[in-house]
């Protein structure tokens, strides 16, 4: 468990703990066991299997096929070939054929991609198969499908070959800069390992001229059950898992003369190394300084967890350091980070890298060497440990408190790493302990010593940059490169300064006020509030989580109230505010301030809107207040830290303007919407020159000087009475003064007729269609769903026919629906990546499905898919404060009936195949739609 909350915090570290209660003094060197959570046993033909019963959510079982057999096991002629297997997962197998399993599994409530998906990397292949166990067929069948999976496949010549194309168009979408530049840069990092030469997706050639015999002998080499793992964790009995477990997969044969599973090895860098790679489509520029390798120790006693508990404290430490000198008038990188990290499995090693900005690469090579060195020769100090140390015990303390409530996707992926990376699971309870004892043990002394060891003062490295030759700031030369590095690393450096905080965040909390009215809502568990400054108070107190509060609030008025000449004034204000921070405390402060707590407000002008939103754990609920009434209140003026973010979201913005989607992405809207000048493109550099601190300033001011015509939400782990206090007090003491209360509509209409744009963008042989239909229709909910049910009908079919039957596309459908702001209409839009020679097959394909949807109707079956579908996810978001939260917001926005929300299942069984039938022939309009597709350069 505190393996996972270890990645979040951005280490991919191993932990480990006891299984049992550690005295005042542990025993360091006992070994640690697995906690009683999980049931892992083997069966005799080796396959693993981990069992959990978990009801979050309830009526739902996570399964996992996981394969150690990744893309570091091909031979020469299989390159691609373990991802391809994957892929031939889903075409035909023992009991499933070609296009059967997918549509069973849609048939039982399953979406292909966001449900239904399987992942290949390097070591390994993964199966990821959600059930519902309120039908005891599906969950049969759903062990069913694994056991075909793990040995199973058919690998029928013909579906083999037509899978290719499916596979290319896969290869095709990862193209571009990023990738270019990758193709040069694995060679150097993996340089003398197997890693450089087996990218997961393989090559086109090999892709295009595998044998049959090839891929059938992968799949017969490394899927055997000794390299095999099941994972059930869900509403489902252990004992009723286990016996599904050994019915479907005793019966598995490992290879008579299997050959022997082994990890590609890493070689040690022995010189110092520079390499400078370009690209005019890359989106950034960046630089990194990766340090020689070692191996990534593996935890097996109580001792290694704690070594691993001070790396862990190291690499926070200095990444809030390094995250500080993103603050300074001119900044010296966009954003970076120093520590140890792991590259490949059993391999980890230091490094630094930044996200360049106009400035270039000295400065942050400088920046970074500098605070590294600082850090191995002054170490740290007893504020940043403490502080460190209280946010990590507090993190854990509430994914303690959460115990019960984790969704089981969650435990899924730990017992993943637990097979594939030996990462331990002793259960939450546990490690609660064994961190909170452990943890006062570990001193300053025990961090610095680290950072002695972890930083390497003269040793090998590759030094990387990665971008562009174009600009300002032209990429270096690598002899120098490499020269400024290692300059760098012998300039001297000063101790840094700790600057003593302020205990609070308010000098003086506002006054106690009190509630004047009460409402509730019983059929929907709802507290209502009428403060005395007229400020409104929605409650709604749940079960679905232990110990989280979500809170958000909207107002109509935005952006829209603002002329033209205030357009990116009005559009930045809410981030040029959070810039500098709140109240007394900068960024960086108030991140020191709230070390140990959970909790975050964040307020700003949507286009049409207002809005403030926030959350916190019971305990820092005053905390999220505070915050949210200085952010009500003056706004912090820091001139440097404005000119930061300027100057870093400036180059930000060029970087992404050099893709050819980005490009793409601001034809379709000055396409659509005939170049209305208030239309939000994606950010450019200019766009900064036209925000003024002042001006942003003071129209945030304008907004957020008053709460009147707002309503608070609240849902999640309280009671009214207890909250009421704190409601009152700072709630009830938000101005109130009287402003505008209503969006202008800014006349943004998009274009009418048939008009059709190609973009030529982009060096890869590579296309997007992008088709938009748009028009006026009023909104109703019910007109909503019928919209959505037509959407998701018709990705089936893009699914079915333009993917499965005629091979022209990997992944692509339709997105959007009906909206009332600032007028009542409609915007549907299909999206298909593919290969610029099929794009008028796949423009004619797409209309062609809408067409048949018009004139055919909507096959029944079809819509049943999209219906269980809705109902499994429905009775999922029933149980999730965000999803309460949101459908509050709405309702209270647009003056809707919150108890609409109850009806959902009732409106969605209503839906017919002719109702859909009807939607595609109001909103899909043959004679009204934008195309614009984009082609390469050449």
């Amino acid at each position: 468990m505190i393996s996972r909350l270890l990645r979040k915090l951005g280490v991919a570290a191993v932990m480990l703990a006891l299984a049992v209660g550690v005295q005042a003094a542990p025993d360091l060197t006992q070994v640690l066991p697995i906690g009683p959570q999980v049931t892992v046993g083997q069966l005799d033909n080796g396959l693993t299997y981990y069992i959990q019963k978990n009801s979050r959510p309830e009526k739902r079982l996570e399964l996992r096929l996981v394969v150690k057999a990744g893309s570091i096991l091909e031979d020469e002629d299989q390159l691609g070939l373990a991802h391809f297997t994957e892929h031939m997962a889903f075409n035909g197998s023992t009991h499933f054929g070609k296009h059967e399993l997918i549509s069973y599994l849609q048939s039982i409530g399953l979406k292909f991609g966001a449900d239904l998906n399987a992942y290949t990397s390097f070591n390994e292949t993964v199966y990821i198969l959600p059930l519902p166990t309120d039908n005891p067929e599906a969950v049969e069948k759903g062990f069913l499908v694994l056991e075909d999976w793990a040995q199973g496949l058919s690998f029928n010549a013909a579906d083999v070959d037509a899978e290719r194309a499916i596979v290319l168009e896969e290869w095709r979408l990862g193209r571009g800069a990023e990738d270019r530049m990758n193709q040069k840069l694995f060679p150097k990092l993996f340089e003398g390992s197997l890693y450089a030469k087996r990218l997961p997706i393989g090559t086109k050639e090999s892709l295009e001229g595998f044998s049959h015999d090839a891929i059938k002998r992968f799949y017969k080499d490394w899927y055997r059950p000794n390299l095999m793992a099941v994972v059930v964790v869900g509403d489902i009995e252990p004992q009723a898992a286990k016996a599904m477990v050994e019915a479907h997969f005793s019966k598995l044969k490992n290879p008579a003369n299997e050959r022997p599973r082994v990890y590609a090895n890493v070689p040690v860098r022995s010189q110092s190394e520079a390499l400078v790679v370009t690209d005019k489509e890359a989106t950034d520029n960046e630089m990194m300084i990766r340090y020689p390798l070692h191996p990534a120790p593996t935890v097996l006693t109580l001792g290694d967890y704690r070594q691993a508990l001070v790396e862990q404290l190291f690499n926070s430490m200095l990444g809030l350091r390094i995250q500080e000198l993103t603050q300074q008038s001119q900044p010296p990188f966009l954003g970076g980070g120093s520590g140890v990290s792991k590259l490949v499995r059993g391999y980890q090693s230091f490094s630094s890298g930044a996200a360049l900005g106009r400035q270039g690469v000295e400065p942050a090579v400088d920046a970074l060497v500098q605070e590294n060195m600082r850090a191995r020769k002054f170490g740290f100090s007893s504020a940043e440990l403490e502080r460190t140390k209280k946010s990590m015990l507090r993190q854990l303390e509430q994914s303690y408190a959460e115990r019960d409530k984790t969704n089981s996707a969650g435990y899924a992926d730990e017992y993943l790493r637990n097979f594939l990376e030996q990462e331990t699971i002793p259960g939450i309870a546990n490690e609660l302990e064994y961190v909170r004892t452990l943890l006062p043990t570990i001193a300053l002394a025990d961090v610095n010593r680290y950072a002695q060891e972890a930083i390497p003062e003269q040793a090998a490295k590759l030094v990387v940059y990665m971008g562009t030759d174009q600009g300002d700031s032209p990429a270096p030369v690598e002899a120098d490169l490499l020269k400024r590095v290692l300059v760098a690393e012998q300039n001297a450096v000063g101790a840094r300064e700790e600057k003593a905080l302020s205990q609070s965040l308010m000098e003086q909390p506002p006054s106690a006020d009190r509630v004047v009215a009460e409402q509730h809502n019983a059929p929907l568990g709802l507290t209502e509030w009428e403060l005395s400054n007229g400020v409104r108070v929605i409650l709604k107190p749940t079960d679905f989580k232990n110990d989280e509060i979500l809170m958000t609030v909207n107002r109509f008025g935005g952006q829209s109230l603002y002329g033209q000449a205030d357009m990116f004034n009005a559009g930045y204000a809410g981030l040029v505010a959070a810039s500098m921070g709140v109240g007394n405390f900068s960024p960086t402060e108030l991140q020191k301030m709230l070390a140990g707590k959970v909790v975050s407000v964040n307020t700003g002008l949507q286009t049409w809107n207002d809005a403030a939103n926030g959350h916190a754990s019971q305990d820092d609920l005053e905390t999220m207040l505070q915050l949210l009434t200085l952010k009500f209140g003056p706004t912090r003026l820091d001139a440097d830290l404005y000119q930061s973010f300027i100057s870093r979201s400036q180059d930000a913005a060029r970087h992404t303007m050099a893709s050819p989607e980005s490009e793409f992405s601001n034809a379709i809207l000055r396409t659509l919407f005939n170049n209305h000048p208030r239309v939000a493109l994606l950010p450019s550099p200019s766009d900064f020159d036209q925000v003024s601190l002042e001006r942003s300033r003071a129209i945030y001011q304008d907004r957020f000087a008053s709460a009147k015509g707002m309503t608070f939400i609240l849902v999640g782990s309280f009671t009214p009475e207890a909250i009421k206090p704190l409601i009152a007090r700072y709630l009830g003491s938000l101005p109130t003064p009287d402003l505008p209360m209503q969006y202008v509509d800014l006349g943004i209409r998009p274009v009418k007729g048939i008009v059709k744009k190609d973009v030529r963008a982009g060096t890869e042989a590579k296309s997007t269609v992008s088709i938009s239909f748009t028009g006026e229709a009023m909104y109703s909910d019910e007109e909503q769903l019928r919209v959505q049910a037509l959407v998701e009908v018709l990705n089936l079919r893009i699914i079915d026919v333009l993917r499965e039957k005629l091979t022209l596309i990997y992944g692509g459908g339709m997105g959007g629906g009906l909206s009332r702001v600032p007028y009542n209409h409609y915007q549907l839009g299909l999206t298909l990546p593919c290969a610029p020679d099929n794009v008028d097959k796949v423009i004619a394909a797409a209309l062609g499905e809408i067409q048949k949807l018009q004139e055919a109707g909507v096959d029944a079956a079809d819509l049943a898919k999209v219906k269980i579908n809705w109902h499994t996810t429905h009775r999922k978001s029933l149980r999730e404060n965000g999803y309460w939260m949101g459908r509050l917001a709405s309702a209270t926005l647009y003056g809707d009936d919150p108890s609409r929300m109850l009806d959902y299942d009732r409106l969605v069984d209503a839906i017919t195949p002719a109702d859909v039938q009807a939607a595609a022939q109001r909103y899909l309009q043959r004679d009204n739609y934008v195309q614009v597709v984009l082609y390469p350069e050449k």
